[in-house]
């Protein structure tokens, strides 16, 4: 089930769930992008590892090859955006996926207008330009990263991070030195607000944190401040 049109972002929809993948992706092309859906996670994975497609929507919940297995083999091989569809208060599966690398998550039932919102947000910030490609490398002791090729190093070895784990890294990098909020971090880099219970920041930066490397000492670089959020600490 295709529906395509020059010039739009490629989204690839991966649900079992014929009937509601269909009016997801009606919506999705009358708001702006081009969709190719797929019923099951074993085509989903192909399809995502093609190189076609601008971001993945995933359901958790499928028969066969599930939505965190595909996951998991998609982030094995590629860190092309990955949103997920969870169950309803289902934080199992939320935290697991975020854990292998999702970029973020919608619990199911979702509003379309919800689904392409946080689509939106995930592809401004996995493909910004313009005048962020002019910007200098940012440098905290052996963590250097690069908004203008969305890269990060440390100690001169590449780090590969998903899209979402860059954006918060690079808003602690922007503000090394202070504490960031969980509130700020997750508006800026997640591109929504904060709300109560939601584990995505946490989970992403403990992500950062086992990827990259430690300072003498074995501290990690980003600390938690109580009640203030998280601090890139300068070496």
């Amino acid at each position: 089930m295709t529906s395509t049109a020059p010039n739009l972002p490629h989204i690839l929809l991966v649900d079992d769930d014929v009937e509601l993948a269909g009016l997801l992706r009606d919506y999705l092309v009358r708001d702006g992008f081009t969709v190719e859906a797929v019923p099951d996670g074993e085509a989903g994975v192909d399809a995502a590892l093609s190189g076609r497609f601008a971001i993945v929507v995933l359901d958790v919940m499928m028969p066969g090859i599930g939505g965190i297995e595909a996951l998991r083999r998609i982030r094995a091989a590629s860190t092309v955006p990955v949103l997920m569809l969870t169950a309803r208060g289902d934080d199992f599966d939320r935290i697991v996926g975020l854990e292998l690398g999702a970029d973020d998550y919608v619990p199911k039932p979702c509003l379309p207008r919800e689904l392409a919102a946080r689509l939106r947000a995930i592809l401004r910030r996995s493909q910004q330009g313009g005048e962020q490609a002019a910007q200098a490398p940012l440098v905290v002791g052996p963590l250097t990263v690069m908004p203008a090729q969305r890269r990060v190093e440390w100690d001169g070895a590449s780090v590969e991070l998903t899209s979402t784990e860059f954006n918060l890294l690079e808003v602690l990098a922007r503000n090394a030195g202070r504490p960031v909020s969980k509130a700020e971090l997750s508006a800026q880099a997640l591109g929504r607000p904060l709300v109560r219970f939601d584990r995505s920041v946490d989970v992403h930066l403990s992500s950062i944190r086992h990827k990259l490397g430690q300072l003498p000492g074995g501290r990690s670089c980003i600390q938690t401040v109580y009640r203030q959020g998280y601090q890139l600490i300068r070496a």
